[in-house]
């Protein structure tokens, strides 16, 4: 059964569609943040090597090389 008037167009169906979906999806997210932060969870870390092994000498002149490698320099003189 169609929808009478300018409901009927399938632009108009579709629109309000995503429109829904998307403010149910913010509203959750939202909702979600919020509980995580009424409880005091922290956030999920994300663990890095270099946190619990020390690195050797050799090993952070080779990272600084890199770091220095990546960074960015003036642009007439490459690296």
């Amino acid at each position: 059964m169609p929808l009478p008037g300018r409901f009927s167009d399938l632009r108009t169906i579709t629109l309000f569609g995503l429109l829904a979906a998307t403010t149910a999806t913010c509203l959750g997210l939202r909702a979600r943040a919020a509980r995580r932060a009424r409880a005091g969870v922290p956030l999920e870390r994300v663990w890095h090597p270099q946190e619990s092994v020390p690195l050797t000498p050799a090993e952070e002149h080779a990272f600084g090389q890199v770091a220095h490698r990546l960074s960015p320099g003036p642009v007439h003189r490459p690296r």
